[in-house]
């Protein structure tokens, strides 16, 4: 069961999920590999949190929504005006170590940062009970687990499926990604921030 949630909690394509392909497309798989893994990471934490019912980490994403979403919401706008600025180039380098940690944690805080990442998966657990229900932590472990190896196997497919189209591309091409992923990740950040000052 949580495998099958892993994986299709990841489908909607959203702003994590743009910025996840267009690493995947113009910096190659294992950086869009590592990148969707950060997304995996928080999924499984709001999976413990929810699970084990830990009301007051709840409680605070809950009653903070306003200050995550703004800074989430900033985080995302900064991404998308620094893609918007890369110029791509011919061939994808190695990856450095340093350039997969920024890979990961960029996503780790922006999923973290999304409300909407915790909703849905408290919404699940909701349906499904927690730790009181089954009087022992050991399906809620499994269940976790079972939410990031989904969630892990969709980007590993999702990157490794788009690293078979991304040689068939000129620069001109790679320009044109990179132009209407940084365009929509810019869009959903100030959809966010001005959702906060409309609601």
């Amino acid at each position: 069961m949580g495998f099958i949630v892993g994986f299709l909690i990841n489908a909607p394509v959203g702003p994590i999920g743009i910025l996840c392909i267009r690493r995947s497309f113009t910096e190659g798989r294992t950086v869009g590999f590592i990148s969707g893994l950060g997304v995996a990471t928080v999924d499984a934490i709001y999976g413990l949190v929810a699970g084990f019912g830990l009301s007051f980490i709840s409680n605070f994403l809950t009653h903070q929504q306003v200050w995550i979403r703004l800074f989430g919401g900033f985080l995302l706008l900064g991404i998308g005006i620094k893609i918007l600025r890369t110029r791509s180039a011919k061939g994808v380098a190695p990856p450095k170590v340093s350039g997969l940690l920024r890979a990961y944690v960029s996503t780790f805080f922006v999923t973290l940062t999304n409300p909407i990442t915790f909703l849905s998966i408290a919404a699940i657990f909701a349906g499904l009970g927690n730790t009181k229900m089954y009087g022992t932590p050991a399906p809620i472990i499994a269940l976790v687990l079972g939410i990031f190896i989904g969630s892990t196997l969709w980007w590993f497919l999702v990157s490794y499926s788009i690293h078979f189209f991304r040689p068939k591309k000129s620069d001109l091409e790679l320009r044109w990604v990179n132009g209407i992923s940084g365009a929509l990740i810019t869009g959903f950040a100030l959809v966010i921030l001005l959702s906060l000052f409309i609601c």
